[in-house]
C-alpha cells in the first residue's frame, strides 16, 4: 500500500503539515510559472528596446528598467494591491497582484540580460550577415538572436529561481502559498523544526527542477547554433586512466640455421714455393 505524500495518514507532524504544504506548492508553481512567462514577455522585447537607434524608444527601455530595478519589489507589490486600488477604484485580484508585480520586476532584470547576451554575439558574425544581404529584421532572427539565447540561459536560469524564492513574499497579501500555509501550521501549534525543514526542501526541490529544464534547454540550443552543450559532469584531472589490459605474449619458436662451413684455402708455404 502506498502513501501520497500529501496525505495526511503520514505519522506524526507530517501527517498534520504535508496536506497544507502540498496546497501552498501548487499555488507556489502556479505564481511562479505566470510569473516566468510574463517576465520572458517583458524581457524579450525591452531588452531589443534598449539597443534601438531611436532615443525615445531607448528612453522608455531604460526608464521601465532603472525604476523596476531600484525599486523593492515588496513595495511594488503593496502599491499594486493595496495603493492601486485607492487611486483608481479597481481592485486586481491578489494572486494576480502578486504575478503581475514578480513579472514586472523580474522582467527588468531580464532585459537588461537580453541586452547583455545580444551585444556579446561577435561582430564577424553580423558583418557576415550584412555581407550576405541580410535586412536588419534576419539579421536579427537568423544570426543574432540564435546565438544570443545560448548566453541568456545561464543567467535567466538564476532569475528564474530569483522569482521562485520571491512568491514567498506574496504571504503578505494573504496569498496561500508555500510559505503561507507555513506560517499557519507553527501558528497553530505544528513543530516549527519540522515545518521549516520541509519548507526548505520543496523550495529547493523546486528550484533544482528548474535547473535541470535550463540545463536541457541550454543543451538543445547550443547544438542548434553548433555549440557544445553544458557539461553536466566535469572531467576530473586525478583520475588515473584505467590500465590496459595486458597482451598475452605469443612465444616464437627459435630455428637454428645450420651454418656452412667454408673450407679454408691452404697457403703454401714459403719454403715449398722455393
Amino acid at each position: 500500500m502506498t502513501i501520497s505524500p500529501c496525505s495526511a495518514e503520514l505519522p506524526g507532524t507530517f501527517g498534520e503539515a504535508m496536506p497544507f504544504l502540498c496546497k501552498g506548492a501548487v499555488i507556489t508553481l502556479q505564481s511562479t510559472l505566470g510569473g516566468s512567462v510574463l517576465a520572458i514577455a517583458i524581457a524579450l522585447p525591452v531588452g531589443l528596446m534598449a539597443m534601438s537607434h531611436r532615443g525615445a524608444v531607448r528612453a522608455v527601455a531604460r526608464v521601465y528598467m532603472e525604476f523596476f530595478r531600484g525599486t523593492s519589489v515588496l513595495v511594488q507589490l503593496f502599491w499594486l494591491y493595496y495603493a492601486m486600488p485607492i487611486l483608481t477604484g479597481f481592485q486586481l485580484d491578489k494572486s494576480f497582484a502578486g504575478i503581475l508585480a514578480l513579472g514586472l520586476n523580474l522582467g527588468a532584470y531580464g532585459s537588461e540580460v537580453v541586452r547583455g547576451a545580444v551585444r556579446s554575439v561577435s561582430r564577424g558574425q553580423r558583418e557576415a550577415a550584412i555581407a550576405l544581404n541580410f535586412s536588419p529584421y534576419h539579421r536579427m532572427r537568423y544570426v543574432i538572436l540564435p546565438q544570443a539565447f545560448v548566453g541568456m540561459i545561464p543567467p535567466m536560469n538564476n532569475l528564474l529561481i530569483e522569482l521562485l524564492k520571491a512568491t514567498s513574499l506574496l504571504s503578505v497579501i494573504t496569498v496561500a502559498d508555500l510559505t503561507y500555509q507555513g506560517r499557519l501550521l507553527v501558528n497553530s501549534g505544528s513543530d516549527q523544526l519540522i515545518v521549516f525543514a520541509l519548507l526548505l526542501l520543496i523550495y529547493f526541490l523546486f528550484s533544482y527542477l528548474i535547473t535541470l529544464i535550463m540545463r536541457f534547454v541550454e543543451g538543445r540550443a547550443a547544438r542548434m547554433v553548433g555549440r557544445d552543450g553544458p557539461q553536466g559532469r566535469p572531467r576530473r584531472a586525478w583520475r588515473s586512466p584505467r590500465p590496459r589490459r595486458p597482451v598475452p605474449s605469443v612465444e616464437i619458436p627459435s630455428v637454428e640455421i645450420p651454418s656452412a662451413e667454408i673450407p679454408s684455402a691452404e697457403t703454401p708455404s714459403v719454403e715449398g714455393a722455393r
